[in-house]
């Protein structure tokens, strides 16, 4: 059943989500949750720095994801790591929503939300460490 709602994409993510798990230390967490489904998802963010183009730029040396919730849930998070690993931050600032459902071939209408909370998580925190610096 839960098969037949998402692609063959959303379920490698979910079968064998990539970048599991905690960075302990950690540039930068951040956290979003749905109170409607119960889906709560951190990110841990660890940022460095590195020429790229002959200019010192911050960008996202690793990244690492827990996530509460369904299978969706579980895919987007597991995406969105891959989509911004190795990005430089202004880069990773810009992934939408849709860039994560695109990638993972589509998600079903009712699920959408988990791709939201998944760039809000990274969108979080990437503010508040633009902020701290």
């Amino acid at each position: 059943m839960v098969q037949a709602l998402y692609t063959k994409k959303v379920m490698e993510h979910f079968k064998k989500p990539h970048n599991q798990g905690v960075i302990k230390d950690a540039t930068i967490v951040g956290e979003s949750g749905n109170p409607l489904c119960g889906d709560v998802m951190k990110l841990y963010i660890k940022i460095d720095k590195k020429k790229i183009k002959g200019k010192e730029t911050e960008y996202i040396k690793d990244i690492k994801f827990e996530t509460l919730g369904c299978a969706a849930a579980i895919a987007t998070s597991s995406m969105i790591t891959d989509l911004v690993k190795g990005k430089p931050i202004d880069e990773a600032d810009n992934v939408t929503k849709a860039n994560i459902a695109d990638s993972l071939g589509g998600l079903p209408p009712i699920k959408l939300h988990c791709s939201v909370l998944a760039v809000e998580a990274l969108h979080k925190a990437l503010k508040e460490y633009k902020t701290k610096k």
